[in-house]
């Protein structure tokens, strides 16, 4: 136990899965090191993080907040509304709970919380989980006293000063994953001697990857691949007819990721921030198909700055017909290519950047006494 002092955290990060599930990592790694120390999330109302924080364990306070639309909607004209009702709110959560630092992973609601924190006077970190930072993170850059990034070259948006690189978090099952491959192959019955694609479009699935492999069904198979397919939740009922053919598994998702990966030779895949770190560790020859309906096409430049470093491949879906087949057909017959992709890859890993991040937060602890 590394004190009997003990310590508040505020955390906020929601919206998405994406700053979610790093908000979460770093909590438990607080957790383990401050076993007596005090959580208080705060998201933003009516979204995901409401529900997955408590089942995780830990409390939430939820702010009137929403984003900004790219048109003119009756949301965008409540939104100074929602902005002065948030930010009065979080100064009044800030002041019952008294924290010693306020953390902020990216969604709606940091942007009030660690704006009115940083008022008060509290050290504040922001984890950034993309090449190119969103609106919020941007706007409280100024005001964060650290900003730990994921990729390099963030100083054109952030104060240089400030920047600590350290990677995502990523989930820890990973890191005690299976790495046999054979083994791995062997618990999925994915046959031997043939090459096996696991295809990852989220949680919830990703129309046009889906679309694609659909289409490709006999392309794959006289090719000698075996496909692992996670066609997400809401296309599962689409898809899983496709489980009669010998050379397909589909899956809605997958709760052994750690298999999926080790018995994968190659991966097709979405390309969110948490996606990608994932993918560095787990170091194995990916094709980025990035979707083009994220705010401010993050997916697409995080799979730029993959590619950009020889580390994977990168085909927009509106290449996809054009180029698909031949790129896949040139990565499938190059072991060389392969195992080049692989090598490059794990050289982005940042397999501890949860305990490098909470590294840092320990940093604010100290300065604030």
């Amino acid at each position: 136990m590394k004190t009997e002092k003990t310590y508040r955290f505020m955390i906020s990060g929601g919206g998405t899965g994406g700053h979610i599930f790093p908000a979460l990592a770093i909590a438990n790694e607080l957790k383990s090191r401050y076993p007596n120390a005090e959580f208080l999330f705060v998201g933003a109302k009516d979204r995901m993080e409401m529900e997955k924080v408590p089942s995780a364990g830990y409390a939430i306070e939820g702010l009137w907040i929403s984003g900004i639309q790219r048109k003119l909607t009756f949301n965008n004209l409540l939104f100074p509304l929602k902005l002065m009702a948030s930010m009065l709110r979080a100064r009044k959560l800030i002041q019952q709970f008294k924290p010693n630092v306020v953390i902020g992973t990216g969604g709606f609601a940091s942007g009030p919380l660690l704006y009115m924190a940083e008022k008060a006077g509290l050290p504040c970190l922001i984890q950034e989980q993309n090449s190119f930072p969103g609106i919020t993170n941007k706007w409280l850059s100024k005001r964060a006293k650290t900003i730990c990034v994921a990729y390099k070259g963030l100083e054109r948006f952030f104060p240089a000063e400030k920047i600590v690189l350290t990677g995502n978090p990523i989930r820890k099952e990973l890191l005690a994953g299976i790495e046999n491959k054979v083994a791995a192959k062997d618990q999925l019955g994915v046959k031997h001697g043939r090459h096996t694609v696991l295809i990852l479009g989220g949680s919830l699935g990703a129309r046009r990857i889906n679309q694609l492999i659909e289409s490709r069904l006999e392309f794959f198979d006289d090719n000698k691949v075996e496909l692992i397919w996670q066609c997400g939740s809401l296309y599962y009922s689409d898809y899983r007819r496709y489980n009669s053919m010998e050379h397909v598994q589909v899956h809605a998702f997958l709760d052994n990721m750690n298999v999926a990966y080790a018995a994968a030779d190659i991966i097709i895949s979405r390309a969110g921030a948490s996606s990608v770190s994932e993918l560095c560790v787990v170091g194995k020859p990916v094709v980025f198909i990035p979707s083009p309906n994220v705010a401010e096409d993050h997916q697409t430049k995080n799979a730029k700055a993959i590619a950009d470093e020889g580390s994977a491949l990168l085909i927009k879906e509106t290449d996809l017909e054009e180029n698909f087949d031949v790129e896949f057909s040139n990565l499938l017959g190059s072991k060389q290519k392969q195992e080049q992709l692989s090598e490059h890859i794990k050289k982005l890993a940042k397999p501890n950047a949860t305990q490098e991040i909470v590294n840092e937060i320990e940093k604010l602890i100290q300065t604030k006494g």
